[in-house]
């Protein structure tokens, strides 16, 4: 077996609209392309002998051992390794279930599709189930020793990509609420939702939490002194530089017993508590020291009591814990060695901040702390007796967290907030040392020890005793608030032609609805009126360079072929999806061989717009009017016939449409009519000689309707959208030079050859001569067609080829277009100039006479454009109708506009 091709999917995508974290695998089986794994001797036994497990995978049959019934009666190894590569997953703790597996029109070439957590452990997992297979067909056996490394290796990297339980909780708490979020590429952050209404946090640190707060909590003396002069309770201490500075510092707070830390420290490190001699606050001198970033050490009073985690958010005391040092408990039989190596048996335990609890280690603090209470290691405590093992009470030393919410009483409630808004912090952790929590502070001694910014909440969320406290609730309720939004609208248009103009005229609507919108295209992403980053950028990423965006309103999303089947969708769900038609066009690449398998794919637009979104498709398409029975979202059509079939019956149930009639784009919503614009007074519509534009502008027009614009900013915007060679390069840009028009279009496939037609025909001022072309990753037959077309559109052409040829040799491309073009008319007059610059330089120089029409059909348009514009023409221009045959135009010309 070879593995061809891995692919990651990130959203919604061609095999599942829900799950949409699914790696992708061409697999090529080879010799065993035509043997199913009954006829694999020893193969069944093997499997099963490696993966017991597998068992409980029910696959179609619907039950427990469904799967490996399939293998006993024999499936082909691609379905196979689909399951292999999710049990991988789930017996290193990523439990996974979703797969699928299809044979490709290449016989023995598989896509093997399965879900994953996290995404290179996904990748890992393909190719670690393709290792596994291939070794039992090989020798009958996968060696237990492989097995074991690649569960430790997925275990690895699902630790190290593990978020916090902080985090985690938040993010549940989101996803929740239907909340989206991402992981930025830096610092550990995550943004909750879109555009304008995007938060971030930083572990349990937000975007509200102010850095002089911050600043503030990891000052403990400043905390100390700032608390002290509000009057709330604190532990009497100093600071010191030096070592020499000890012993008065010990005068200063009134003796022993004391605490020595570092000034700047955090999670417990470098603390000592309890400290009742000399030659124990030295030793606690130099472990404080060692661990400050600076030299200062506070030196503070020992305050006997519990201590306690107050958990503040947003002003509220949300949760309070109980948290008791790392201790063993004696049984009376063993060592407290081996006491330590049983407690940190417990599953909820292990290393860092990602467990439940901490992995309790043993080291020379911990010894010496025994030896205080009369203990070695190899001492057998008797049954019952506590030997306490760290002098700090923090969960990431071993500690465990006692929930006492309940408990605390209101006085020191209304303390803990104070403390809160005294230093500055929307999310604090509060330390309290006090004998009884169920007391004010003031009658027991109690003090407030010190304020945490970026509290963790693994103490609240799972205590080892007590009531769980999902403390994420507040978190989210302090990010947005009741009835704050966290998505921006997200307007998707994908298609086989148009997908740009109908992403640009609706950005355009959009705009003139007052919003800040951002957009991408296959020339570019845009940001309101800017160029943010230049290019075909048209997939997940450029989506979400808008969606990460704060300054976003709105997003209008062109929605690519290339990028759906690379990596699914950049975004979860949408708003409005817009399907403009389907096409032959790439087929037979990415395993895309039928115009159905097109229409799927583009689908996948549709399929993602919300419940209560709109699908808007076209009506006089039936691959995309089908759409409809797929789609979770209202549907809306639109259509250039007002007497089709399906808008009537669509718009008698109150369904909602958009029509070109009487010579008007109108929205009809049930029985009412709404006329938006006469298509002579669209630019775009030429005059309403351009059909194909006029059903670009009714797809934009129709999806703005439907989320909410008004039907005066639509018109507005219909009049004033004039997409010039700057604003839309490529998209039936018309120059006026002077004697003769040049029209660049980057049409490039039949269906959007046949458009151009509908415009090119209809002049008759000049001879019409074409620069045409295609790319290269298109069906021999594909080719033959465009020079087919070519023949009826033009009096002449010029057959250039791509620079990047896209794999055929040179010259391919146009012999195929040439022998199309003399198909249909044998003695047509044509020449073969290869270079595309200089196929254009010999039309716009050497051919172009009074009254021509010169179309070029580039592979670069900005090429192009730069040609034409070398021969100075007098301007751009987009007349209402096409040229007599004089020469004179009819109509009013703009003095720059081109059109698609």
């Amino acid at each position: 077996m070879k593995i061809l091709k891995i692919q990651t999917l990130r959203g919604p995508n061609y095999w599942s609209i829900r799950r949409q974290k699914l790696v992708l695998m061409r697999l090529d089986l080879e010799d065993l392309a035509d043997r199913p794994s009954n006829k694999i001797p020893g193969f069944y036994q093997g499997l099963t002998q490696a993966l017991p497990s597998l068992m409980e995978h029910f696959c179609s049959p619907g039950h427990r051992g469904g799967f490996l019934s399939r293998v006993q009666e024999g499936t082909m190894m691609g379905h196979i390794i689909e399951h292999v590569a999710l049990e991988l997953q789930t017996l290193a703790g990523m439990p996974t279930g979703f797969g699928r597996t299809r044979e490709t029109s290449t016989p023995g070439i598989y896509q093997v599709v399965f879900e994953y957590l996290d995404e290179q452990a996904g990748r890992y997992a393909a190719r670690a189930a393709v290792r596994l297979c291939q070794s039992i067909v090989e020798t009958g056996k996968y060696p237990q020793e492989e097995l074991e490394q690649d569960l430790f290796d997925l275990r690895e990297i699902w630790a190290d990509a593990a978020l916090g339980p902080s985090t985690e909780a938040i993010i549940a708490e989101a996803e929740h609420r239907g909340i989206p979020w991402l992981r930025l590429s830096t610092r550990a952050m995550i943004q909750f939702g879109q555009g304008v209404y995007q938060r971030r946090i930083q572990a349990t640190q937000t975007d509200q939490t102010g850095i002089l707060g911050v600043e503030l909590a990891c000052d403990k003396e400043g905390t100390k002194n700032i608390l002290r002069e509000a009057g709330v309770p604190v532990p009497r201490g100093t600071v010191i530089q030096y070592y020499d500075e000890l012993e008065s510092a010990i005068r200063d707070v009134g003796g022993f017993p004391i605490v020595v830390k570092p000034l700047d420290g955090n999670h417990g490190r470098g603390i000592t508590i309890n400290v009742n001699s000399m030659e124990a606050a030295e030793a606690a001198y130099d472990f404080a020291s060692a661990h400050a970033k600076t030299r200062a050490v506070i030196i503070e009073r020992y305050y006997e009591g519990r201590d306690h985690r107050v958990l503040v958010i947003n002003g509220k005391v949300v949760a309070v814990a109980e948290r008791v040092p790392a201790h063993v408990v004696g049984d009376g039989q063993s060592t407290i060695r081996e006491l330590v190596e049983q407690t940190n048996q417990d599953p909820r335990r292990g290393s860092g901040h990602d467990n439940v609890l901490t992995r309790i280690t043993v080291d020379e603090a911990s010894e010496q702390l025994l030896a205080e209470q009369g203990y070695t290691l190899e001492s057998v405590p008797p049954k019952g007796v506590i030997c306490y093992l760290k002098a700090t009470a923090n969960l990431s030393t071993g500690g465990i967290a006692i929930d006492r919410t309940d408990d605390i009483h209101p006085e020191n409630i209304w303390l803990v907030q104070r403390v809160a808004k005294i230093i500055g912090l929307d999310i604090a952790g509060i330390d309290i040392v006090t004998p009884d929590i169920t007391r004010p502070l003031r009658e027991v001694n109690g003090v407030v020890v010190e304020v945490n910014a970026a509290p963790g909440f693994r103490m609240h969320l799972c205590p080892s005793e007590g009531i769980p406290r999902n403390v994420a609730e507040p978190v989210m309720d302090l990010l947005y608030p009741p009835g704050t939004p966290s998505r921006i609208p997200i307007l998707a248009v994908t298609g086989t032609n148009g997908k740009t103009t109908t992403t640009r005229l609706l950005a355009h609507i959009m705009k003139q609805a007052g919003y800040m919108v951002g957009y991408t295209t296959t020339d570019g992403t845009y940001i309101g009126d800017y160029l943010v980053e230049p290019g075909d950028n048209t997939g997940p990423q450029s989506a979400q360079l808008i969606l990460q965006d704060p300054t976003v309103e709105v997003a209008v999303l062109e929605c690519a072929r290339g990028g759906i089947l690379r990596s699914g969708l950049g975004f979860s769900a949408c708003d409005v999806g817009v399907v403009l038609n389907v096409s032959a066009d790439h087929l037979g690449l990415g395993d895309i061989d039928t115009i159905e398998d097109m229409a799927r794919v583009k689908s996948v637009v549709a399929e993602s717009a919300l419940p209560n979104g709109y699908a808007v498709l076209n009506a006089d398409d039936p691959l995309v009017a089908e759409m409809a029975n797929r789609v979770r979202a209202q549907v809306a059509y639109f259509s250039l016939n007002p007497d089709n079939p399906l808008i009537r019956a669509h718009t008698q149930r109150g369904g909602l449409a958009a029509v070109y009639e009487n010579g008007y784009l109108s929205i009809l919503k049930g029985d009412w009519t709404l006329r938006i614009e006469q298509s002579v007074n669209v630019p775009l519509a030429m005059g309403g000689r351009a059909p194909f534009q006029i059903a670009n502008a009714l797809a934009a027009s129709l999806a703005a309707f439907a989320q909410g614009v008004r039907i005066e900013e639509i018109r507005t915007a219909l009049a004033t959208f004039q997409s010039t060679a700057q604003q839309t390069p490529g998209r039936m840009n018309l120059f006026d030079m002077g004697s003769y028009h040049t029209l660049i279009d980057y049409a490039h496939n039949p269906a959007s050859y046949e458009a151009l037609g509908s415009f090119v025909r209809n002049w008759t001022a000049g001879e019409r001569i074409g620069v045409i072309g295609a790319p290269g990753d298109r069906r021999d037959r594909d080719f033959i067609e465009l020079g087919q077309l070519s023949a009826t559109m033009f009096d002449r052409v010029i057959i250039k080829e791509d620079d990047d040829t896209r794999g055929r040799d040179r010259g391919a491309v146009a012999t195929l277009i040439r022998a199309g073009l003399l198909e249909r008319r044998p003695d047509f007059p044509h020449e073969v100039i290869l270079d595309e610059t200089e196929a254009i330089e010999y039309a716009l120089d050497k051919l172009a006479r009074s009254g021509s029409l010169v179309v070029i059909l580039p592979e670069s348009v900005s090429r192009a454009i730069r040609l034409v514009r070398t021969r100075k023409p007098l301007q751009e221009s987009c007349p209402a109708q096409p040229q007599n045959g004089n020469g004179q135009k009819h109509g009013v010309g703009d003095p720059e506009t081109s059109v698609h």
